[in-house]
């Protein structure tokens, strides 16, 4: 019997602006990568902002799961917001609107979704909910002003009782994120299950399909051994619900 397929979505694989923030985009896409295919899936990667809105759609048609990974801010007209935002780079437009109707379509179907750090906040803006633009300088969520490799910020969340997200790491979890902006309020039929201790929501489930978003990065090389491997794991497990 043929493995299942997970389609991993990246906003992009190239950024010539941007080199630095490139090679560590690919680490922890090729460590993602290699963690799924590690449980079982069969992998295939989806840059959206290559392949636009139909070539996206098209190259995930089939898949068992999605996992939508992080990257640039969502541009702020797509959740309502103005532009010219403290902390505003480059936005990648193509990538979003692609990841959004991925996001909606799996929701449509029924496909598992796993999203990490911007996927997190693509699941909230695709069900029509809204960003924390900018989360101000003394933000604990990411370390400023350093080479890339140094960002993550380690910090504690407390998840919620009842969660999908609670069967797989318990009441807390130790976290490596790097964001600016935050989840506020929530999408069509989400809601919290894990917030930061300055009241950030960490982490969103959809209250009935297969989705779930952390806004936290367990594919980093610094974090929580096996976290990674048990968040892969609700897609699998809501694949197997759903067999």
């Amino acid at each position: 019997m043929p493995a299942a397929r997970l389609s991993v979505v990246v906003v992009t694989t190239s950024r010539p602006h941007a080199p630095e923030y490139q090679r560590y985009s690919a680490l922890l896409l090729q460590r993602a990568v290699a963690a799924s295919r590690a449980e079982g899936w069969q992998v295939d990667v989806i840059a959206a902002q290559e392949a636009g809105l139909t070539g996206s759609l098209r190259a995930a048609d089939g898949s068992s799961a999605l996992l939508v990974l992080g990257g640039e801010d969502i541009a702020p007209e797509f959740y309502g917001g103005a532009r010219g935002y403290a902390g505003e780079g480059a936005h990648a437009e193509r990538a979003d609107e692609a990841q959004i109707a991925l996001v909606q379509r799996a929701v449509e179907r029924g496909t598992p979704v796993l999203g990490v750090c911007r996927g997190h906040q693509v699941i909230n803006v695709a069900l029509g909910g809204t960003l924390i633009q900018d989360l101000g300088e003394r933000s604990s969520h990411r370390h400023e002003d350093v080479p890339i490799e140094f960002v993550m910020a380690d910090h504690l969340v407390r998840i919620e009782n009842g969660s999908r997200l609670h069967a797989q790491l318990g009441d807390t979890a130790t976290t490596r994120s790097a964001h600016h902006q935050a989840v506020d309020r929530l999408g069509a039929s989400l809601r919290g299950v894990a917030t930061a201790s300055d009241g950030l929501v960490e982490a969103i489930e959809h209250r009935d399909a297969p989705v779930l978003g952390v806004q936290w990065h367990p594919e980093d090389p610094g974090a929580v051994s096996g976290q990674l491997e048990s968040l892969l794991g609700t897609l699998a497990q809501a694949r197997a619900l759903a067999a």
